[in-house]
């Protein structure tokens, strides 16, 4: 017998990836570039120069004899030093090497919280749209996801609705922003004011309610739009974040848990976090690529080339009568299904080879996400399909 928990995972595989792998099926049929994909969150511009540079300076340097070999579990201490006095000099509140542990991305950053946390009968509350894996992550770890839709229109965080939510089974709120798939930056004022709620709720239940803040696209924000640092708001944060989308490094698996010091009972939660990587096998981030993150954290790829295409992507299906949230960061765009009908839609786009997500499995029927982290080529050959789908929807003439 196996786990039918796990043939079910392994059986219905995300409907990002799905659509992502008919894309490339028609690409052998109508070539790649008449194929408008826009499924995954692939980022298209190079690193910064400077990611380069550092794999050549540390494969060449002094370290090269040992920069492939296993480092400590939670990191090479002096990349954890690095990477903490970067994050320092950034957000204003001091951090410490000891505080991080070094992770396989923010997947393994979120498992590694979700598995440390859990105890029987927890439940994390997510905010609705959140990232597909989320519940599949919680499931998995043994608790329960609750979800909480965020408010209607700005997708801002609904406090009363969080509030709601929270009972004494409540180990922790999971919250992404900027927010994928929506592109919401949730501002200071709301981060405030769920820090409060958490606190009180925490005192009402007499447990610690945990906020695991999922920040892989923290640096990929629009128009001087500034993310909250969340451990300065509220001591029970645990910050997860990946490296894959700021320097363009998705495949190389690099990113980090911060358990401040200020969270209650630091050390055994440091120490769950770091017995939940053991414990699911997911010791020693990347070697080489510590070194890299230690060297390039706070940098970013050429961003430029994304606000471009926001910009342009919002404005022509905004003018075509599409509904459209208009993204504060990230690299995605959600619009509104005419007939509320996101399965459908993305059907009929893909006989015309354009390849769009509906966002049913973020929690959100109705809507679909476009990832425009594509050359701007592909954005502009993408509006006047767009053009023809609301015509046939009667959006526009």
């Amino acid at each position: 017998m196996v786990s039918e928990h796990m043939v079910k995972l392994g059986m219905n595989r995300n409907i990002m990836r799905e659509i992502f792998e008919h894309g490339k099926r028609r690409a052998k049929v109508v070539g790649a570039g008449n194929v408008l994909d826009f499924s995954l969150g692939n980022p298209s511009v190079p690193p910064p120069a400077k990611v380069n540079d550092t794999i050549r300076a540390v494969l060449d340097g002094p370290l090269h004899d040992s920069v492939h070999a296993y480092t400590s579990a939670p990191g090479d201490q002096g990349c954890r030093d690095a990477i903490a006095a970067s994050l320092t000099h950034r957000f204003g509140v001091f951090c410490t090497g000891d505080e991080l542990y070094l992770t396989v991305g923010a997947a393994a950053a979120l498992c590694c919280c979700l598995f440390g946390l859990h105890t029987p009968g927890d439940e994390f509350i997510v905010i609705v749209p959140y990232f597909t894996e989320y519940r599949v992550f919680i499931e998995s770890a043994g608790a329960k996801a609750v979800e909480v839709p965020a408010a209607p229109g700005t997708f801002d965080l609904d406090l009363a609705a969080i509030e709601a939510a929270i009972g004494p089974n409540t180990k922790g709120i999971l919250i992404n922003s900027p927010n994928n798939p929506a592109g919401v930056v949730y501002p200071a004022a709301t981060i405030r004011g769920l820090a409060d709620l958490l606190r009180r709720k925490s005192s009402e239940f007499g447990n610690p309610i945990y906020l695991i803040s999922d920040e892989p696209y923290r640096e990929v924000v629009y128009d001087g739009v500034e993310v909250p640092w969340l451990p300065a708001y509220y001591e029970n944060t645990l910050v997860c974040y990946s490296y894959s989308k700021c320097l363009s490094l998705p495949g190389e698996r690099i990113g980090y848990v911060l358990v401040p010091q200020s969270a209650e009972d630091w050390a055994r939660v440091y120490a769950a976090v770091a017995g939940a990587g053991r414990g699911i096998g997911y010791i020693n981030a990347p070697s080489l690529f510590q070194h890299v993150a230690a060297a390039c954290d706070g940098l970013t790829a050429d961003l430029s080339v994304y606000e471009t295409n926001r910009n342009r992507l919002y404005r022509g299906l905004t003018e075509m009568g599409y509904t459209c949230v208009k993204p504060d960061g990230t690299f995605y765009l959600i619009f509104q299904a005419p007939d509320l009908d996101s399965m459908a839609f993305s059907k009929r786009a893909m006989k015309y080879d354009l390849l769009v997500a509906p966002t049913d499995t973020f929690g959100c029927p109705g809507y679909l996400r476009v990832a425009f982290c594509v050359d701007t080529g592909r954005v502009e050959k993408a509006l006047p399909v767009f053009r023809r789908l609301a015509q046939e929807y009667g959006l526009c003439k």
